[in-house]
């Protein structure tokens, strides 16, 4: 029949080609691109928004949260044109989710640059540096991640379990007081480089009496990134255990980034409503739960999470635990320290509720 069809010039046309899939690897093109993004970004940021030192004001923070949020929205969008909706979806989820811990992990940012008595002219640049240092380690962390998720899947259960232990730890946690002193590695910081206990501007190093001296903005930066090392053990397990589409590394990394580059500006946005956000921790504590469990089950292929379900669930959590902070009004906040320590360090404030005890010197 087919051949006779054939002969008389009314053959069927042939089906259409099958869409291509997403593609599945990043390239090594691909991650110069994003890096050559990254610093414009950063650079943007520093020499023409903050080329002068000044105190960062709720409508300016505000507006700056609103672009970062829109470049990483944009980002998204692209990430979801090329790999596909459930890359798109995991990426948002992934982003969500360490946009939200960056917002828990400000309360010990508070108080750190309390307990030094940072100017609020300045913080922004310790900050700044800060996320630099961020943006490195991360790197390192998500590369060395990637690489034992490749050769020992089994290292997933660890990782579950651990965002179930770290869960639990959020719902028990008590009071926290900043105690820079006991740092470790400020202590050693200390030890090794002389320093001064006088701040001199927004400068990190100045020489006296022909010595180069750091300056208490370079023990707060130290504290910050020790800081930063301790929370990435929580988020970076937490992001393996949503992102599973390929190019895995680079959704990963690519969503841990644009999270923590709008950092800056949510500090000075929210540093004035900590107490408002008395139930975001628990609403962490759920969210860390349930991807604990979502990896442990999903490792043996038992149960599949859809991306669309795994981001609605985050989501969803996050706009409760947001609804409820702000229905029950704001907790009450420990008393700052009556004898304030110079720049330099000295009694640490009051403590702040909520807080999980010990993390800014470790688990």
């Amino acid at each position: 029949m087919l051949s006779l069809l054939q002969s008389a010039g009314t053959a069927p046309p042939p089906p259409p080609p099958a869409p291509a899939a997403p593609p599945t690897a990043a390239g090594l093109e691909l991650w110069i691109y994003f890096h050559v993004l990254i610093v414009v970004l950063l650079t943007v940021d520093l020499l023409v928004l903050h080329r002068k030192a000044h105190e960062v004001r709720f409508r300016e923070a505000l507006w700056e949260s609103l672009g970062w949020i829109g470049v990483s929205l944009a980002f998204g969008a692209w990430i979801w044109h090329r790999y596909g909706a459930a890359g798109g979806f995991e990426w948002l989820t992934g982003y969500a989710i360490e946009k939200a811990l960056s917002a828990d992990n400000l309360f010990v940012f508070v108080l750190i640059f309390a307990y030094f008595k940072v100017p609020a002219a300045y913080q922004h640049r310790v900050l700044y540096y800060g996320i630099l240092g961020a943006v490195l380690m991360r790197g390192a962390f998500i590369g060395a991640g990637n690489a034992l998720v490749q050769r020992f899947e089994w290292i997933l259960y660890l990782f579950g379990a651990l965002l179930i232990w770290t869960a639990w730890k959020l719902l028990r946690a008590g009071e926290i007081s900043v105690e820079p002193e006991k740092n470790p590695a400020l202590r050693l910081f200390r030890r090794l480089v002389p320093a001064t206990t006088e701040l001199h501007g927004q400068r990190f190093w100045v020489r006296e009496g022909g010595k180069l001296l750091a300056t208490p903005l370079v023990l707060v930066l130290v504290i910050v990134e020790t800081t930063d090392i301790v929370f990435a053990v929580d988020s970076i397990p937490a992001i393996f255990g949503i992102v599973t589409a390929q190019p895995r590394a680079f959704l990963i990394y690519s969503s841990n980034i644009f999270a923590i580059l709008g950092l800056r500006a949510l500090y000075f946005l929210l540093a004035g409503l900590m107490q408002r956000m008395r139930y975001l921790r628990v609403g962490l504590a759920v969210i860390l739960g349930f991807i604990g469990v979502k990896m442990i089950v999903e490792t043996p292929k038992w149960v599949h999470v859809d991306p669309l379900v795994s981001c609605g669930t985050v989501l969803a959590i996050l706009f409760v635990a947001g609804l409820a902070s702000w229905w029950a009004g704001p907790a009450a906040v420990g008393r700052a320290d009556p004898h304030p320590a110079a720049p330099g360090g000295g009694s640490s404030p009051g403590p702040l509720p909520g807080a999980v005890p010990g993390r800014p010197d470790g688990h």
